[in-house]
C-alpha cells in the first residue's frame, strides 16, 4: 500500500491561484484498501460524500476501512456557496431500495461504524426521512454490532420528519451548522441559524448523543466563532467538529484566511472548557473524520 503526497486537489493552489499553507497537504487516494472500497461503493451503485463534497481525507479514511455514505441520490436541491455537490431538483420519487444496498456495503466492509448523510430534498414534504430510517434499520439487522451515524438536513424546521430518523434510533445525530450566524444568507442561503440550533436541541431533549461542525476561513472573526460554539454548547450538544473550508471550484465561496493549527488547539481547549465532551479541530477535520473514535 502506498501513498504520493501532494496538496488536495493535485496543484499546490486553490481554485483563485493562492498557494496553500504547508500543513493543508494530504494523501492522494490510492493502496489496495482503497480500491476495494471503490469497488464496493461502484457495485453497490452507491454515493460517498467524501466523493461529492471532494474531502481531502478520503484516501485515509478509505484506506482504513472507513467511509461516509450519501444517501437520497445525488442532487441536493440546496444551492450552498461552499459546497461541491450537484444543485438542482430530483424527481421527487425515492430509491427504496437504496437503504439494503448501503446495508449490504457496510457488512461486505465489515463497518463497525457507519455514517450516512445525504443531500436535501426539500421537494419533499418529510424531506427523505424515511429513507434515513430504513438504512439505520436495515444496518442494525444485517450488522446489529455496527454503530450508526447520522449527519441529517434541517428537513426545514419539521420536526415530524425529524422524528422518523429519531424513531430509528441512531446511535449519533449530526447536524451541521457549518458556519456563523452573519454569514448564513452567504454561506448557507436556504439555511437558518436558530433551526439547525433547534435541530440539535430537539434531538437532545428526546435523548440522543449529539453532534455538530463548523468550517473555519470562509469570513467569520474569531469572536462569531466562539459566540456559535456557546449557542451550540446551550443546546447539550455533545461533539463538536472544527475544520479549514477550502475552495471546491472558481464558482464557490472564495477562502477568506487559511486557519493557523494553533489556532484550531485553541479552539478545541475552549470547547472542552465549555463543556463539549469531545472536540475535533484541524485544518484537515471534517464532520466524520475519526468519526469511530468521538464517542469513545
Amino acid at each position: 500500500m502506498s501513498f504520493v503526497i501532494q496538496e488536495i486537489p493535485k496543484a499546490d493552489e486553490k481554485p483563485d491561484g493562492v498557494r496553500r499553507p504547508s500543513w493543508l497537504k494530504a494523501k492522494v487516494p490510492a493502496g489496495e484498501k482503497y480500491a476495494e472500497i471503490r469497488y464496493i461503493i461502484d457495485s453497490h451503485r452507491l454515493h460517498t460524500v467524501c466523493e461529492e463534497a471532494r474531502c481531502p481525507n478520503m484516501g485515509e479514511c478509505w484506506n482504513a476501512g472507513t467511509a461516509t455514505f450519501m444517501i437520497l441520490g445525488e442532487t441536493c436541491t440546496r444551492s450552498c456557496g461552499f459546497c461541491a455537490v450537484h444543485t438542482g431538483r430530483p424527481s421527487g420519487l425515492l430509491d427504496w431500495d437504496e437503504p439494503a444496498r448501503v446495508a449490504e456495503a457496510v457488512r461486505v466492509m465489515n463497518l463497525r461504524h457507519a455514517v450516512i448523510t445525504s443531500v436535501n430534498r426539500d421537494e419533499r414534504v418529510d424531506g427523505g426521512a424515511p429513507i434515513f430510517a430504513e438504512t439505520i434499520r436495515l444496518i442494525r439487522k444485517e450488522v446489529p454490532e455496527c454503530r450508526v451515524e447520522v449527519l441529517i438536513p434541517d428537513f426545514k424546521g419539521s420536526e415530524e420528519a425529524l422524528d422518523i430518523v429519531l424513531h430509528a434510533k441512531p446511535d449519533i445525530l449530526g447536524h451541521n451548522m457549518e458556519t456563523v450566524k452573519r454569514l448564513y444568507r452567504t454561506v448557507r442561503p436556504q439555511a437558518n441559524y436558530e433551526q439547525s440550533l433547534e435541530v440539535l436541541e430537539r434531538s437532545k431533549r428526546k435523548g440522543f448523543f449529539t453532534k455538530t461542525g463548523m468550517m473555519l476561513g470562509i469570513g467569520e472573526t474569531t469572536d462569531e466563532v466562539q459566540a456559535t460554539m456557546r449557542d451550540i454548547i446551550r443546546t447539550k450538544c455533545d461533539i463538536l467538529t472544527l475544520g479549514q473550508y477550502l475552495q471546491p471550484t472558481k464558482l464557490h465561496l472564495p477562502v477568506d484566511r487559511f486557519v493557523h493549527p494553533d489556532e484550531f488547539r485553541s479552539l478545541r481547549e475552549e470547547g472542552i472548557g465549555m463543556g463539549f465532551k469531545h472536540v475535533e479541530s484541524g485544518p484537515l477535520v471534517r464532520s466524520s473524520y475519526h468519526a469511530e473514535q468521538h464517542v469513545k
